[in-house]
């Protein structure tokens, strides 16, 4: 997916460690019964910081 002239999407790491918010992860997948397919996605959106950012320039 690409996004349209005049939207930024930035995706940076957290502050996070990431083998802590992988064990979090993995304990809730085990505890909840949760498939993999679901806690991956949760587990990514919880470690990388995603901004997207509408700009237009004025004419």
């Amino acid at each position: 997916m690409v996004p349209r002239a005049g939207v930024s999407v930035d995706i940076c790491p957290r502050d996070l460690p990431g083998t802590l918010v992988g064990t979090a992860g993995g304990a809730l997948a085990l505890w909840a019964d949760a498939p993999a397919a679901i806690v991956v996605p949760v587990a990514l959106l919880i470690i990388l910081d995603i901004r997207v950012r509408l700009w237009r320039q004025h004419t």
